[in-house]
């Protein structure tokens, strides 16, 4: 199934002052979003940028509506960088030719359109002052409910603004980090809850504080990092290990430097050392896998690497 996304960047505004990072943000999310780690096709972006194209209401409601009604879409992904504005009327997305009082592609319209999608999965990210007041927007007067399958990641909350900072979205940055693999899995999977979880682990308290809001059944991949450790050999994890408490006893013919050489228990021990390295197997009285094979000790899963192990033997890996 396909996965498409509308990235939309607007430093240059009619009636309010400019921004420097937007354009910057969302040319950089579509080099992340276009391609996996290892160049393969990825997401079907279309990138919007303010010094191209005239990115009025009319435009933004357009990209919206054609992005959510597209048929056999696995993901659909919206995301924003510019300003964003709250009146009575509501808090929107500001465009191009509006200002901070009227005009702009209301955020309470953009998640109807999500929700009203077919896609597996739909995922907006806001980067813009306000909008965490998209938060307001699920009370019980709102009467607004994100339906099975939406998401929403907002870079701050109602009463903050979003930074700027060397030309670039504070938010937008880590979210970058995050997809280049710093919110990855071992085997290279990014998803929007990990991605939530790097950006607030790694904005300290006095920063913005990121909004998650979800109702998903099931994570699904939006970039394949590089991985910790491959597919492929983290099927192995079965083979090596027969049950999960399973301990594999080495001795020093595991060890490349021992005479005479064992190529075999070799070729394990360096699948065992990648697995230590990706914290899913430890030497047992030995705090070095070395020391384990030389002084001919055992080596056993971590708890994380019991969770691979289970997904392994289930197939799902």
């Amino acid at each position: 199934m396909l996965k498409a996304a509308v990235l939309v960047g607007i430093n240059q505004y009619e009636y309010v002052n400019p921004l420097f990072g937007c354009e910057n943000d969302a040319s950089l999310m579509f080099k992340l979003l276009s391609k996996q780690h290892d160049g393969t096709p990825n997401f079907n972006c279309r990138l919007l940028l303010s010094s191209e194209t005239q990115l009025t209401t009319s435009e933004l409601r357009r990209h919206a509506k054609e992005l959510f009604s597209k048929p056999d879409l696995e993901i659909a992904l919206f995301y924003f960088a510019g300003h964003g504005a709250k009146t009575d009327h509501g808090s929107f997305l500001v465009s191009q030719d509006g200002n901070f009082d009227a005009e702009g592609l209301l955020m309470s319209e953009l998640i109807t359109k999500a929700n009203e999608s077919s896609a597996r999965e739909r995922i907006i990210i806001l980067d813009c002052c306000h909008a965490g007041a998209i938060d307001k927007f699920f009370s019980e007067t709102q009467r607004i409910s994100l339906e099975q399958g939406t998401s929403v990641l907002a870079a701050c909350r109602d009463n903050e603004t979003s930074a700027e900072k060397c030309g670039q979205g504070l938010f937008t940055t880590k979210i970058c980090d995050a997809l280049a693999g710093g919110a990855a899995d071992v085997s290279g999977s990014v998803t929007v809850a990990s991605i939530y979880a790097y950006v607030d682990e790694v904005l300290s308290l006095w920063e913005q504080r990121p909004l998650f809001k979800a109702n998903l059944t099931k994570l699904t991949a939006i970039r394949e990092a590089e991985p910790s450790v491959s597919k492929d050999k983290l099927r192995r994890l079965t083979d090596y290990f027969k049950t999960p408490d399973y301990k594999i006893q080495l001795d020093p013919s595991f060890e490349p430097d021992a005479e005479p050489q064992n190529p075999k228990n070799e070729a394990i021990f360096g699948d065992l050392q990648r697995f230590r390295g990706a914290r899913l197997v430890q030497p047992d009285e030995e705090e070095h896998m070395y020391y384990a094979a030389m002084n001919s000790k055992s080596c056993s899963l971590t708890p994380l690497g019991r969770f691979y192990w289970e997904r392994v033997k289930a197939g799902k890996i």
